[in-house]
């Protein structure tokens, strides 16, 4: 039986999956829980989908123990040891638990999983499958349902967590965004197209404690009609491939198509003032600049930040959807063969790189004089602080202040400096003044900027006492320069500052 075939337990009894909930937490099965149990390096292995660690760890027939193996290592445990832990005659009636070789076994993973406010949240995926997204698991059942990866938790931190009244986690998977979302909104809907991954969801709901979401079968928006929603949430199956063999990843349409049309169908979707968030691959194709494919993509009326994390060429990008797959364990012929049908439909799309972030839109207000939407499309392949959703409402709360502010009211403006930015001055040892001068973020995307002289005294000033053209004024006055050409030549920089975070406007 293949591993998308398998039953799984039955997402109605609501009652044994509280009792479940209640007896892993009587045992401290949670991630702190396991990471003292397991150690770092055997915790962080099983991140990996690497379980030899984490068999040496729990060699002992403690609870924590017992339920380690059962549910993250999917070994036989011998029934007396679970009885002790688990109300059992619930769990094999209503599949949770199983028969299997004189002892039980799970029916699914179950992983621990820690909240953004330390909720200890559970997370359930098919047998083999807790670690999503490239983690190599070697499957080629079409409708497998992975647990949390990297791109799990990168989504779920990018995302804005204010309190709306509607949500929207589209191609589910097993839960774990629907899971934040039922945080901060007041209704919820998951939507899949495999059926299997539902069904998931609908389990790692209620192992978590949370609320019932909405759960509806289907592709991309088709499910939910003409609904529209506060916030809206994508990790969709965003590999580009030749054809769709694996429903968690592939999307089954011409290359890039499938996100193209993911962003550009959410923008009716969305409320007013709400926030879409995607993570997705797009093509670099010969002759055309990826920026302006991306922009292409942005919907009427929504402004847009688009960030791109990662960039592989063709070679790469193949290898390593192959080896998730497990393709580089079958016949070399036919790795090769596999291999050779993915570098053709990048030739036949003159694809010769693919990359790989994150795109966030915003609607537009009505009445909010945005003549113009605000879209950044940028590369930012340095090391971020996640969670980032403040960080990103905080972007679009300056595109908004600087789209209605032109240069004289920025001049007029009372700015201080952001948190946890730092001066650094560079340049040969014993040297009189330094090369150059960089601010340096510590918090959110850690941006640096060269600044110059004046840039860095404007910046050093602003605490929200004095406007930028008093402080301008006497920089003019200690540098012996005209303030008026000052002031004329300054106002960019102010800009620029304000755009990435290093000054915010007082009072904001």
């Amino acid at each position: 039986m293949s591993i998308a075939s398998a039953p799984l337990p039955s997402s109605d009894r609501l009652d044994v999956a509280a009792q479940l909930r209640e007896a892993l937490l009587a045992v401290d099965f949670t991630a702190d829980g396991l990471l003292e149990l397991l150690g770092a390096p055997a915790y962080a292995a099983l991140a990996r989908s690497e379980t030899v660690p984490a068999l040496r760890a729990t060699r002992g027939d403690g609870a924590l123990e017992t339920l380690v193996r059962l549910f993250l290592l999917q070994r036989t445990v011998p029934h007396a040891r679970v009885e002790a832990v688990l109300p059992v005659d619930a769990l094999l009636e209503s599949g949770w638990l199983a028969e299997a070789d004189g002892g039980l076994a799970a029916t699914v993973d179950v992983r621990p999983y820690g909240g953004p406010d330390g909720e200890d949240w559970f997370i359930v995926s098919d047998l083999g499958c807790a670690v999503g997204g490239a983690g190599g698991i070697g499957s080629h059942d079409e409708g497998v349902v992975l647990g949390v990866g990297g791109a799990s938790t990168t989504l779920a931190g990018l995302t804005v967590r204010t309190p709306v009244e509607s949500a929207l986690d589209l191609g589910t998977g097993s839960g774990i965004q629907a899971l934040h979302a039922a945080q901060h909104a007041t209704r919820v809907t998951a939507t899949d197209l495999n059926p299997r991954a539902l069904h998931i969801t609908r389990l790692t709901l209620a192992l978590s404690g949370a609320s019932v979401a909405t759960v509806l079968e289907g592709s991309l928006f088709e499910p939910v009609g003409e609904e529209t929603y506060d916030l809206i949430v994508s990790n969709p199956p965003f590999v580009i491939s030749p054809g769709a063999r694996l429903t968690y990843r592939d999307g089954g349409m011409s290359g890039d198509d499938l996100c193209r049309s993911l962003v550009q169908q959410a923008g009716e979707r969305l409320n007013e003032g709400g926030y879409a968030h995607f993570l997705a691959n797009w093509q670099h194709v010969d002759g055309e600049e990826w920026t302006e494919r991306l922009r292409s993509w942005v919907p009427r009326g929504c402004d847009a930040w688009i960030v791109q994390r990662e960039v592989q060429d063709i070679t790469q990008y193949a290898e390593l959807w192959l080896r998730d797959a497990g393709d580089h364990r079958t016949d070399p012929e036919e790795y090769a063969a596999r291999y050779d049908a993915w570098l053709d439909e990048f030739d036949a799309r003159k694809t010769r790189a693919v990359g790989f972030g994150w795109i966030t839109l915003r609607k537009a207000a009505a009445g909010s004089g945005a003549a113009e939407p605000s879209v950044t499309v940028e590369e930012w392949p340095h090391p971020v602080e996640q969670p980032l959703g403040e960080t990103v409402r905080a972007h679009f709360a300056r595109q908004d202040f600087l789209r209605a502010h032109d240069d004289a009211a920025l001049l007029a403006g009372h700015f201080k400096l952001a948190d946890e930015v730092v001066q650094e001055q560079v340049g040969l040892p014993g040297a009189e003044d330094p090369e150059h001068v960089v601010l340096r973020q510590h918090r959110g995307m850690r941006r640096a900027t060269k600044v110059d002289t004046v840039g860095a005294g404007f910046a050093g000033v602003c605490d929200g006492s004095l406007s930028a053209g008093r402080i301008l004024d006497a920089i003019a006055q200690l540098v012996g320069e005209d303030p008026v050409l000052l002031r004329d030549r300054t106002p960019a920089q102010i800009r620029l500052l304000v755009e990435q975070g290093f000054l915010e406007p007082a009072g904001a």
